[in-house]
């Protein structure tokens, strides 16, 4: 029998814009902390991401409401509006408080972007392909993420600084241009005018009670995030590394190839089976960078955590959707970028009490780290238990 095709042509216009929005804002993070340091703010490093998260996280309530009542394009394309408008301002922010007011603002750029795109995915595909076209949408934006820095690196050797955040904005203007002729896939029936009210949320608009078992799961696997990208760059240094991106350009590639495969296992074997060996191989990741001392080691632990991340990052957003009723999508997606993105900053935060900026604290710090991602594989094989037993039943 026929499977029903994902590969329709607004399937890959909307990866493309996706390709062009990751590109658009990642392609400044490798510049921007010794753009920051030139002004002056260089001991505020660490804000750079942390506010730009922070945003993302606040407003994801509201994206996802805007998702389910207006609809998935207005919100995409104002995610990539303020990409747009952003790189036009950088130039300007020449002091340390307009530059972080920025970065701020920039942050509702991925608090919306991706919302919308999850909710257009899941409206536009087969059901039983769902992890399948999250992981295809998940490798091109992996692609994009991987494209940006190394497009901006050349920019910046060869060009102006400004020139890097004009063509950053470039980037998300073809994303707009793209977005603003797609056709909108909320029901005419749910589709609602844009209003002030839809910027008041209360209580039961935050949070989707539905998606908590996927909540739990990407909080605390996410935590390792916030905690590789933040202390890595210290631990490659400490190896001998003088480039220390090598760590994120071996995960990149190892979680690009892993993600097709993982989606279409998922949609076979279930989503809870799949994520169980995402947590397990994540798990193992940690506790390999723990003892790391050589490139090998590290190698060894890029490759497993890529491959761990390109598991649950697709499936996590697939199972969202699988466990949401379809009215509230846009909240229930809204919720599980919510889970990580605090995951995440908590990931960069706590553990640095352990570390302390002390090369010999590494080792204790990822252990801590560990027993942390191991709450959400001790979660997940309970769950997957549990189900066993009430479908059994």
């Amino acid at each position: 029998m026929k499977r029903n095709s994902i590969f329709t042509l607004q399937f890959w216009l909307l990866c493309t814009t996706s390709f062009l929005f990751f590109s658009s804002f990642n392609m400044l993070i490798p510049e921007l902390p010794d753009y920051l340091s030139k002004m002056g703010g260089g001991e505020f490093k660490g804000l750079i991401i942390s506010l730009f998260t922070l945003t993302a996280g606040l407003s994801r309530p509201f994206s996802g409401k805007l998702t389910d009542k207006v609809g998935r394009v207005p919100v995409m394309a104002f995610g990539s509006l303020v990409c747009f408008v952003c790189g036009f301002l950088y130039p300007l922010a020449t002091t340390v408080i307009p530059f972080f007011i920025l970065r701020f603002v920039h942050g509702f750029s991925t608090g919306f972007k991706p919302t919308g795109t999850a909710a257009y995915i899941s409206d536009i595909v087969p059901s039983d392909r769902r992890g399948e076209s999250m992981g295809i949408h998940g490798l091109i934006g992996g692609l994009g993420m991987a494209f940006g820095p190394a497009l901006g690196g050349w920019i910046v050797q060869h060009f102006d600084i400004n020139v890097l955040f004009y063509t950053s904005s470039a980037l998300s203007l073809l994303s707009i241009l793209i977005l603003i002729n797609m056709k909108e896939t909320l029901p005419i029936s749910r589709k609602e005018k844009f209003n002030g009210s839809h910027l008041r949320i209360n209580r039961h608009e935050i949070f989707d009670k539905s998606v908590i078992p996927v909540v739990v799961v990407v909080f605390f696997t996410s935590f390792a995030y916030g905690t590789i990208v933040t202390l890595v760059p210290d631990l490659s240094q400490s190896i001998g590394l003088k480039n220390k991106g090598y760590y994120f350009l071996v995960y990149t590639l190892a979680s690009i190839a892993i993600r097709f495969v993982a989606g279409r296992w998922s949609d076979k074997n279930g989503r809870e089976q799949v994520l169980t060996y995402g947590c397990w191989i994540l798990f193992f990741s940690i506790l390999t960078i723990a003892f790391a001392q050589n490139i090998v080691i590290l190698s060894i632990s890029a490759i497993l955590f890529g491959i761990s991340m390109g598991i649950i990052s697709p499936i996590s957003q697939a199972w969202t959707v699988d466990l949401c009723q379809e009215e509230n999508r846009g909240k229930a997606i809204a919720t599980m970028y919510i889970a990580l993105e605090a995951g995440i900053g908590f990931g960069a935060l706590l553990p640095t009490f352990i570390y302390q900026n002390k090369i010999e604290n590494l080792t204790a710090t990822f252990l801590f780290t560990m027993a942390v991602v191991s709450v959400a594989l001790v979660y997940i094989l309970i769950y997957k238990r549990k189900n066993k037993v009430v479908r059994y039943l």
